[in-house]
């Protein structure tokens, strides 16, 4: 197989799409992480979008994250996708909605104040409200992992993170929502996908972000330390 090399960042959620993949299909792989406020030269030319993940091959940068696990699952046996052609295209228009999933995440940690936080959380809320309806098992489809699993695998990560700080109610009331992520939790590849120290760079990321959330996450934080 042709070498690979995935250059990655320590917080991002897109790299770790790559990296399930990685691991299910068991591809050797080398890895390089950066820092994105710093970046290379030789990452900016690779890079068109200035981005991570990319995936270097012998002779070819792959760049996005999702062009990069539909590769990495297509070059290797078996397929992380369903067989059949509509159901697998239905899995990627609930991937393109967990990247969605991913924005909304985004405003609801930046939110500035009570006012835009409640708003941010009551549209990332609408988010695992209508995903909860197409939950069909402990999977998203059943009892099989698949590339989708992995995919939100990553998002419910950072509720990891958001339940140390606080119980905000996204996905305390929906009962395929919490099996779920239940399930993909225990799956060996998800836990492995990001970093060691992840948690605790995310939740310190949180703090300096100067937001409402930042608030929340520092007094959670001197309480703990005064225990």
């Amino acid at each position: 197989m042709t070498k690979l090399h995935l250059i990655s960042h320590h917080l991002c959620p897109y790299v770790q799409r790559a990296v399930i993949v990685l691991s299910e299909k068991n591809i050797a792989h080398e890895r390089t992480y950066i820092d994105l406020a710093n970046k290379p030269d030789w990452f900016c030319a690779m890079s068109p979008m200035g981005r991570v993940p990319v995936l270097e091959t012998d002779d070819t940068a792959l760049f996005e994250s999702q062009v990069i696990a539909e590769y990495l699952d297509e070059i290797t046996p078996g397929s992380l996708h369903p067989n059949d052609a509509l159901e697998k295209a239905r899995h990627r228009a609930w991937i393109e909605f967990g990247s969605e999933t991913l924005a909304a995440i985004g405003g609801f940690y930046s939110a500035v104040d009570a006012e835009g936080f409640e708003k941010q959380r009551k549209a990332l809320c609408k988010k695992f409200e209508r995903i909860n309806e197409e939950i069909s098992g402990s999977y998203f489809a059943g009892d099989t992992f698949h590339l989708i699993d992995g995919v939100w695998g990553t998002i419910f990560r950072y509720f990891d993170v958001f339940d140390r700080i606080g119980d905000f109610e996204i996905i305390t009331d929906l009962e395929a929502v919490q099996n779920w992520r239940k399930s993909i939790s225990k799956r060996p590849s998800v836990i492995a996908a990001p970093p060691e120290g992840y948690a605790e760079r995310l939740e310190q990321f949180l703090r300096k972000k100067k937001s409402y959330l930042s608030g929340l996450a520092s007094q959670n934080h001197e309480v703990a330390r005064n225990k």
